[in-house]
This record gives structure tokens, sequence and C-alpha cells, in this order.
């Protein structure tokens, strides 16, 4: 059989392009083995390890890392060549690469990974029946493997479907992967269908606030448990069957090549870690974020919103952030502060931080045409437009018919919105900003961005639009750490300081039970930072209870008296947002401060509330670890225990950080429920310290002022005393030891506003626990300046 010689394409020293296709032997003396194919990049020019030629399909083939390659298939030249989409910001590097040639398959290898561009046959002329069935593109096969030769993955096919989308003749793109029976795949973004495994399923990966089960969004970042995770590179809509009918494929709208990255790692730690080099860092959010962010829709004076603020203090009730939502202006794209109503608002965040309070105020990217900016952002283009060039004015569904949407794919209109916030909005005192619809609501697709056609670039607005606020406030509050809130994500989001949440919810207990999984995949996406509108942002609406209500509703101000059982949602979802990254209550209705779900609730709220700011420095150090690791911390327990096949597809228990198993109670009148607790480790009941042996599933005590909540045996988790805000010094009430195994705990502090985190370090000590000796050590002076053997509490199981 004749094997078809590679045309491998190199980059000369003049910066022209040149094809060649040398015979075998010529290409083996060219690549010598052992030598770094990274040689080929000249200055100036990032060019790929190899291009190869598969009868007429080239395969790029370039490396960002020892585990990140890329791999770009195309006909046309061009595009092969081209570089990755918007997401991706790592420059290539080859470094350690090298290439071999066996049995006319190229072989590219480094001590992370091998990656097989597999030989194809000179294709034969087609049968009959092949003449209307075959593929027109010439095959191409592309095997990873690890060091050892285990294969990971193998691409089996690749495809481009001519159609016209919005007017554009381009492609439909896609590729095809094998799927072993026991492989399972996480993450792909926010998905609220109630499934955290995604195997069997078929994805519609893109922004979407009206799908059925609540907003999707799409990162289209998958992580599979054999130990490598796939970066896809279009920013189209795009459908993903992973692991269906014994393979997974991958299918975007709109494209003229196939590109993809593959990320490898010994654990999915390392994978996330392959992440953050490829897309970018999480940032440290400031500790204020950690704590609890109260808002509602909406505040609609001052007054009213410094006196829920003062309700906290005077009930002795901790808090970090007042949230200011929509509606404050006086018209949609003023991007002002209606004074009517707000007759001081530099002075109401100077009464918010003599608290030791912060502020976030929502800005939205929506300009009604008698806005004051309008005919400005209009004349500069700086709007989403139609096919006529006409700003697209409002959505023709829903109620949401005003306001063009601004065009953040464009850097100047990014800049111009920005200057507008910082003059006229943090000039007045507000610190962070919520940036609301980054979706964008405005569907884009059929209507026109400066960079091209909405349904091209689908999924990309929220990366770009985020990047408004993180770049101008780097470069115009270069001291001051940032914070955005932001509704929907894209590749690389969480490198603009992004908090996310998954968007207007119902306020019922089927929303509540889909949280939990969809959170755990949103962060199996790489985003670290994920909550929820703690109750619901809707109405409070939902099924009359079946079961007795556990908390009476007497002098709840939150709903309508028929939802009697919403105070006891209310505090089942807040007991479970403490032990998710974000705390923030937010929602559509009455009253949503912590006293306004009847006198039962309140003092069960505020015991929760209390146990968070409690475990603030186990909290702020989890922080500090996924800005080291990008490993976030509240993690599906595939994660952590890879050998247990009971958690596979396990998406109602969780941990939080390395000691704490969360399994949140979703439905009404239960009073205990079922945990799995891992195999591996042994496990002590948070609240009664008793010991389990890992590997059986218990039933769990959930008494409504109980949350199910297991500690891994290893464990150190610092407490700290209780403080009205993080903007209090807190110090250490006790270091507990879960004892069972030895264990370790990276313990961090710093100032929790400031961006000096990155330069200076801030305060770190590790603590060690030597489990045969039974003593605590610490690596230095603690950052709260104790002394660690004084607070060394060592839990005795019972």
């Amino acid at each position: 059989m004749h094997i078809a010689p590679a045309r491998v394409v190199t980059q000369p020293s003049d910066d022209s392009r040149s094809t060649v296709s040398p015979s075998w032997s010529r290409l083996i003396a060219r690549f010598a083995v052992g030598v770094s194919l990274a040689t080929i990049a000249t200055s100036g020019f990032a060019a790929p390890i190899a291009t190869v030629d598969r009868n007429g399909s080239l395969v790029s083939i370039e490396a960002y890392a020892p585990n990140i390659v890329r791999v770009t298939i195309a006909t046309d030249r061009g595009q092969v060549d081209a570089p990755p989409g918007d997401g991706p910001n790592a420059k290539p590097n080859a470094a350690g690469w090298t290439y071999r040639n066996d049995g006319g398959a190229d072989i590219f290898t480094s001590a992370a990974l091998s990656l097989s561009v597999d030989a194809k046959p000179w294709p034969k002329a087609p049968t009959q029946m092949e003449r209307y069935f075959a593929p027109s593109l010439p095959p191409v096969s592309v095997t990873i493997r690890k060091p050892d030769g285990t294969m990971l993955t193998q691409m089996t096919g690749w495809e481009m479907g001519p159609h016209t989308v919005n007017g554009e003749k381009t492609f439909r793109v896609g590729a095809s992967f094998a799927s072993p029976a026991d492989e399972h795949y996480y993450g792909l973004g926010q998905n609220q269908e109630g499934k955290l495994d995604l195997r069997g399923r078929t994805i519609d990966c893109r922004h979407n606030y009206d799908a059925p089960a609540g907003e999707t969004v799409c990162v289209p970042f998958m992580v599979t448990n054999k130990g490598y995770g796939i970066v896809w590179d279009n920013p189209s809509s795009t459908v993903v069957s992973p692991g269906l009918h014994s393979a997974t494929h991958w299918q975007s709208e709109v494209g003229e090549r196939v590109s993809f990255f593959v990320i490898t790692g010994a654990t999915t730690d390392e994978i996330y870690a392959g992440y953050a080099t490829l897309t970018g860092t999480t940032p440290l959010p400031p500790k204020a974020a950690f704590g609890l962010i109260q808002s509602k829709a909406r505040y609609e004076t001052e007054k009213e919103l410094l006196g829920i603020a003062d309700g906290y203090r005077s009930r002795g009730l901790p808090l970090d952030i007042m949230v200011l939502d929509w509606f404050y202006w006086s018209r949609m794209g003023q991007l002002d502060i209606d004074r009517t109503y707000f007759p001081d608002p530099k002075g109401m965040n100077d009464k918010l931080k003599a608290m030791g309070m912060h502020s976030i105020i929502s800005v939205w990217p929506r300009f009604e045409k008698e806005s004051r900016y309008f005919n400005l952002l209009s004349s500069k283009s700086w709007l989403l437009k139609d096919k006529d060039g006409n700003a697209v004015d409002g959505l023709p569904i829903r109620s949401d018919r005003a306001g063009a949407l601004l065009d953040s794919t464009n850097p100047d209109a990014r800049n111009w919105f920005w200057e507008r916030i910082r003059d006229n909005i943090a000039s007045q005192g507000f610190d962070w900003f919520w940036l609301d619809e980054t979706e964008p609501d405005l569907v884009p697709d059929g209507s026109f961005y400066s960079i091209g056609s909405g349904d091209r670039y689908h999924n990309v607005f929220p990366l770009l639009h985020t990047m408004s606020v993180a770049d101008g406030s780097a470069r115009d509050r270069p001291t001051m750490r940032n914070l955005i809130l932001s509704r929907a994500a894209y590749l690389g989001a969480q490198r603009n300081g992004g908090l996310f949440w998954s968007s207007d919810i119902k306020s019922t207990w089927e929303a509540l039970h889909r949280q939990v999984p969809a959170g755990l995949g949103f962060t199996a996406s790489g985003m670290a930072y994920w909550g929820s509108d703690i109750g619901g942002w809707q109405w409070p609406n939902g099924p009359k209870a079946t079961r007795q209500v556990l908390l009476d509703p007497a002098g709840a101000t939150a709903m309508a008296p028929d939802y009697a059982d919403y105070p006891e949602l209310f505090t089942r979802w807040f007991a479970y947002s403490v032990f998710t990254p974000t705390l923030r209550i937010h929602g559509q209705r009455p009253a949503t401060a912590l006293w306004e779900y009847g006198t039962a609730a309140e003092p069960v709220l505020a015991n929760f509330l209390k146990l968070r700011y409690s475990l603030m420095p186990y909290i702020y150090s989890l922080g500090r670890h996924t800005y080291e690791s990008n490993a976030p911390m509240m993690r599906a327990l595939f994660m952590d225990f890879p050998n247990d096949p009971n958690v596979a597809d396990m998406g109602d228990e969780y941990m939080f950080g390395p000691a704490f198993l969360v399994a949140p109670v979703t439905e009404q009148g239960k009073t205990s429920r079922q945990v799995y607790l891992p195999a591996g480790a042994d496990w002590y009941d948070y609240w009664t310290n008793q010991r389990f042996t890992g590997g059986q599933t218990v039933t769990a005590n959930a008494a409504i002022d109980r949350i199910p909540l297991f500690v891994r045996a290893g464990s150190i988790i610092p407490m700290g005393v209780q403080v009205p805000s993080t903007a209090t010094a807190q110090s250490l009430e006790a270091i507990r030891v879960y004892p069972g195994a030895d264990a370790s705990f990276a313990l961090y502090d710093d100032d929790g506003v400031t961006n000096d985190y990155r330069t200076k370090g801030g305060r770190k000590a590790t603590l060690r626990w030597d489990d045969k000796t039974r003593r605590l050590t610490a690596s230095g002076k603690l950052p709260t300046g104790q002394d660690a053997g004084s607070l060394v509490q060592i839990v005795a199981p019972k």
C-alpha cells in the first residue's frame, strides 16, 4: 500500500511562506530525533511545530506546554496557519518537544504526552455507492497517548459542510473522538438540566438566557476522567454529544477549520493548571467577595439601601457588600445615577465604608434611543448592527423591547464604556461593578459585531465585555483589586476577575435542586467562582408543600402568605450557599434581608452566616490556592476520588476545598438524606464528630438547622473569630485537626483589597499534621501573628 508523503510547512528566514514535499527519508533527516522542533519558528512569527498534509487535509500541530497541544485542520493554508480565536492568550512554546516518523505516522513527543498524526493511504477511487455517501474531505485521525504509550484519546474524523449563515457562505465544522464505555465528561459551562455527567447527552453549547431549565452558558472546555481535557476553539453555537453511541462529537455552526487543544494531566488539577496556562490565571478576588453580598431587585432609594445595611449591623450580623441593582439610572443608557432617589451616592458609599462595607453597582450594556449616548455610539458603529447597518433596538420576544447593545468586540467601544463607568459611577465611591446581560441578552444571531457576524461570534461577548472593566480598572486603579459580577462566561473569562452566577432562576425547590450539578459543571469548566441568587431570582411562586413545613412562616415579608414553605426553601438554599465560592442574596421579591423570612428562620440563618465567617480563614486560603493553581474550591467528587467509580456521575454532593464533603438538602420537608462517603478516606460528621469508613452510604441527619456535612479524616481547618466584615482583622479561634491521616494546609492572609498579593505574596504559613505523632507544626509565623500550638483542637471521633 502506498503511503502519501507528508508536506511539511516551514517558515524561512525572510518570513515568506513555502511548502515542501520531501520524501520520508528527507523528512526524517530534516527533523532528527531528539531535536526540538521549536527551532522551525523564527523571530516575529510563532510557527507550528509542523504542518503536515494528509492527501489535501492540512494538519497543524502547535505546542503550548509539555501537556498542551493544539491541533488545527483545514484545506486552506491561511486557515491552518491562523492563530487561535479569542479566549486562549498563551504563546506557543515547543520547548522539549521532539519529532519522529514511524511507519508513515508523524509523531510529536514531550515529557507529558505523544501525539500522532496517523498515516493515511492514498485515497482510492470511490465505488458507485461511495460517490453518494463517502465524505469529500481527505480523512485525518490524531491519537494522543501518555508517555507510557497508553491511549488518552483519538480524534477519528473531521468534517466541513458548506452552508450559508447570516448571509455568509461558510461551513458547519466538527470532529469526532473515540469514547470508551467507562469515560465520563464534565464541564462545557453551565447547564441546568440537573445532571453532572455529560455522557450520553447532547449539549447545546451556546449562551441562552431562555433555555427551558435555566440559562445555559457555553465554556467549550470539557474534562474527562481519563486524564485529559479538550478546549474547542470556535465561538459559534456548538453542539457536543459526549460519549453518545461510543463517540464524542463536536459540531460548530460557523467556521472554516477545526481547531482544538488537548490538555493532559495525571490529576484533574494538573488539567486545570494547564487551562490557566492556556487562557489566563484566575485572580484572587477581594476578601469581601467571600463574605455576604446583600442584594435585591431592587433598592429603590438611598434610604432603603442604607436601612438594610444598618439592619445587619444593629442585629450583629456580618455583612461585606451592598449591591445596587438596575433602574437607579434616569434612563437605560444614561450611565448616571438618578439624584431624585439617590441624592448623595458618594455620601451613601462613605457611610457603607464607615460600617466596614463595600458596594457593587449594576451597569448594563444597553442604550435606549432616547439616551444621551445613543447617537454618539451609533455614529461610531459601536452598537450591534443589523444587515443594513442600523442599530438593533431591543428584542422581538419577552418584554425586553428597548435598548441597543454596546459592541464590546470593538476595543474602542470597550475603552469608552469603562471611561464612562469610571467618570460617572466609580467617581461616586462604588467599589466594583456588576456587568449584567453578558450573554448578551440581546441575542446576536442574525446581526453583526465589528469583528463579524453575531452567529460566527455567538459565545464570545462575555469575555470581551468584561475586559472593558478588567482592563480599565487595571489601568486606572492599579492598586485596587478588581471584581466583576457576570452572568455568562467564555474561554478565558476567569482572568478578568469574574464572579459568575446562574442567572434569573425560579424560586422553587426544583430550581434549587438543579443548582448543585449546574454549579459543579461550571467549576469543572475552569471557572472557579460561581454562585446563585439565594432563594431564586423570580418572584416567589411554587407548588404547595406536600410535607410538613419545617419553619413557621410567621413574620416573613419576603413572599406572599400562600408560599408557606418559602422560608424553608430559602434556609436550605442559604445553607448550601455557605459552602459555595460566593454567598449572595438576591431576588425579585418584596424583601430579601436575612431577617425577612420570619422569626423562626432568622436565628437559623444567622447561625449559618456566622459559620461562613468562622470559616473565612479556610475559604480565603482556598482562594489563594485557586490563584496559584486554578484548581476550583467547589469540586465535583470525580476530581478528588478518581478511583471510586461510584462518584463518576454524582452531582448532588461535592467537596468544598480539601476538607468538607457537602450534601445539600434540596427537597421540601426532608429531615434526613442519604450521603455517599467516597472510598479511600474516613469521614467525620461535622456536627457530631462520629467517624465513618469511606465507600458506604449513610443516613445523615438534616434538621432544618443542619446541612449534611462531613470532614475528611486528615484535614486541618482554621476557624476564625466572629467579625462584622472582612474589613476587620480576624484572629484565629482554633485550628481544628481531624486525625486519621497526615495532612497539610497552606494558611494565607493579606490586606484583602489591593493587588499586592501578586507581587508581595501576602502572609502564608504551611500547617502540617503528623498523624503518627499527633503533632501539628507550622512552617513559620501564622498570618495572624498567633502561636499555632495554642490553637490546636484535635477532634476526638465518636
